[in-house]
């Protein structure tokens, strides 16, 4: 947690982002700034399908894509596309504590047992359907899995300005990681 820099000010934005999309999306959440009107898409935000997460955005000023563990490794069509037709030049990757993608083998019985008791699939069904798709959504440490997927996603879009991004559920605020 020594890496997370919480944004109290303005100041606190790393230098890098100041007067990008980035330095907004910051402003608008944790800084309650107004909300100005927005004709069209300022940035992506990758983030975890996690209903625990709200952000503070106007209408209109992100495309947002939501996955398990906020991994965009299965929308990177979708992430070309806001690229190459939204004309968005600005990811911002949202990692978040207690993620359910964090050990997710742990998980694996209650996920089989889930299948079998609410949908009615049998026993191997949903153990081969775990074992199949497990292994693509599971995550180590949260803020490692998301400084990793912004160096992948900078190496494929090096164009891009991509800002990895801590969403801490005790206090539903974005935080900085500090990057090595």
């Amino acid at each position: 947690m020594d890496r997370l820099i919480k944004i109290n000010t303005k100041e606190d934005i790393f230098a890098e982002y100041k007067n990008t999309p980035i330095s907004v999306l910051l402003e608008y959440h944790n800084l309650n700034t107004h909300y100005e009107a927005v004709s069209s898409p300022q940035m992506l935000i990758g983030m975890c399908m996690d209903n625990r997460k709200y952000l503070h955005i106007p209408d209109n000023f992100a495309y947002i894509i939501r996955s398990g563990g906020g991994t965009l490794r299965f929308s990177e069509f979708k992430v070309s596309y806001t690229i190459a037709i939204g004309k968005i030049k600005t990811i911002a990757l949202i990692a978040h504590n207690h993620c359910g993608m964090v050990n997710l083998m742990s998980k694996r019985e209650q996920f089989i047992q889930g299948l079998v008791d609410v949908v009615g699939w049998e026993r191997q069904r949903a153990e081969d359907h775990f074992m199949n798709f497990a292994p693509m959504f599971e995550i180590g440490n949260e803020i490692e899995f998301v400084l990793e997927e912004a160096k992948r996603l900078r190496n494929k879009y090096p164009n891009i300005l991509i800002a990895p991004l801590y969403y801490n559920l005790d206090d539903n605020l974005l935080y900085h990681i500090k990057e090595d």
